[in-house]
């Protein structure tokens, strides 16, 4: 599930993801399958707020969107960043997620 929003998050989003969240568990999740997880975009957010909503134990993440293509060499910083963020999670994964 995904929603997105102008401007910045906001802690109320929370609860309408999980309202959302909770009505796909219940009337269209099949047999076998995971619990549903939300997406919510934003133009901006706080870090600690997302941290301290424990969004991550509810299946939610936040993520920005781009209002305006910033400089180039804060998109290759961010991007990096990404990256090592991306090898850093896969190196730390159980063994059967890896493709050795």
């Amino acid at each position: 599930m995904t929603t997105s929003h102008k401007g910045d998050f906001k802690p109320g989003y929370k609860g309408q993801m999980e309202l959302y969240l909770r009505w796909l568990d219940k009337h269209e999740r099949r047999p076998g399958e995971e619990q549903p997880l939300g997406l919510i975009l934003c133009a901006g957010k706080k870090q600690e707020r997302i941290e301290l909503l424990e969004l991550d134990r509810s299946g939610i993440h936040v993520a920005e969107y781009l209002t305006a293509l910033p400089p180039k060499e804060i998109l290759r910083e961010k991007l990096h960043k990404a990256i090592e963020h991306a090898h850093h999670r896969l190196e730390n994964q159980p063994e059967f997620f890896n493709a050795d």
